[in-house]
C-alpha cells in the first residue's frame, strides 16, 4: 500500500528537530510536501533495506569518524553563519500551503515572522511580512505592527486593514480617526495620513495593485 507524505508531516517533523523525513518505493510525496521540504530545508531519504543495512555497518571506523566530522564542520559553519546574520537557522519566514492546480494557498499566521518597515522614520518602530505578491494576483497582501510609535505616509495604491490586536490611531487632513480590534479601515488612493499607535498595533493589509511598492518609489 503506497504511503502519502503532505506538507503537515514535513511541518512536523521541523517541530520535533528533524531535518530529514524517510521514505521507499511506496511513498508518494505530494508537491506541497516537496515545497514545504524545500522551503524549511528538509531532506527525503531513502530507507534502507536490511540487506543495505547490513552493507553499511561494514563501514572502516575511520571513514564513520570522517563523515561525521566533515557533518559537524558544516553545521557549525551554517549556524555561524546565520547567527552573524541575525537570523535563526533553517527558519522560513513564515509556513504556507499552495494547491497548485487552484492557486489556492494558506498562510499560517502564527509562523509568520516580521521584518523591519522602512516608513522614512528611524524612530518608527514598524515591522511587516508580505504573504501575497505580485507574483501571485493583481492584490498585495500581509502582516504589519507598529510599536509605541508614528509616520507619515501618501498612498499610490488603495488599502483595506483590519486590524487583529491592539488599537490605531489614523490622522487624514487634521481629523484622527481610532480603529480596535475587529475594525476594517478602507484607505482611497492618494491620502496623506498618519499612522499611530500608542503602545501597539498588529493589522492584516491588502493592497490593490500588487505593486504598490514600484509606485511609491516612482517607478
Amino acid at each position: 500500500m503506497k504511503k502519502l507524505v503532505c506538507a503537515s508531516e514535513v511541518e512536523a517533523a521541523v517541530k520535533t528537530g528533524q531535518k530529514a523525513v524517510h521514505i521507499d518505493c511506496n511513498t508518494i510525496i505530494t508537491p506541497a510536501a516537496k515545497d514545504a521540504a524545500r522551503e524549511l530545508g528538509v531532506l527525503f531519504t531513502a530507507a534502507q533495506t536490511d540487506q543495505e543495512a547490513g552493507g553499511a555497518q561494514q563501514e572502516s571506523r575511520s571513514e564513520v569518524k570522517f563523515d561525521r566530522e566533515v557533518i559537524c564542520q558544516v553545521v557549525k559553519a551554517v549556524l555561524a553563519s546565520q547567527l552573524l546574520s541575525g537570523r535563526p537557522a533553517f527558519s522560513p519566514p513564515y509556513l504556507s500551503e499552495t494547491e497548485l492546480k487552484s492557486g489556492v494557498k494558506i498562510i499560517r499566521g502564527r509562523t509568520v515572522q516580521f521584518e523591519n518597515f522602512d516608513t522614512g522614520n528611524p524612530a518608527a518602530n514598524v515591522a511587516c511580512r508580505e504573504v501575497i505578491g505580485k507574483s501571485e494576483s493583481q492584490m498585495s497582501a500581509g502582516f504589519l505592527t507598529i510599536e509605541q510609535s508614528s509616520f507619515d505616509w501618501e498612498l499610490s495604491y488603495e488599502e483595506i486593514d483590519v486590524i487583529l490586536e491592539g488599537s490605531l490611531s489614523v490622522t487624514i487632513n487634521g481629523v484622527t480617526q481610532h480603529a480596535a480590534q475587529g475594525d476594517v479601515l478602507f484607505i482611497p488612493k492618494g491620502t496623506k495620513i498618519t499612522w499611530s499607535a500608542a503602545s501597539y498595533v498588529k493589522l492584516f493589509y491588502v493592497t490593490y495593485p500588487a505593486n504598490w511598492a514600484e509606485l511609491m518609489s516612482g517607478h
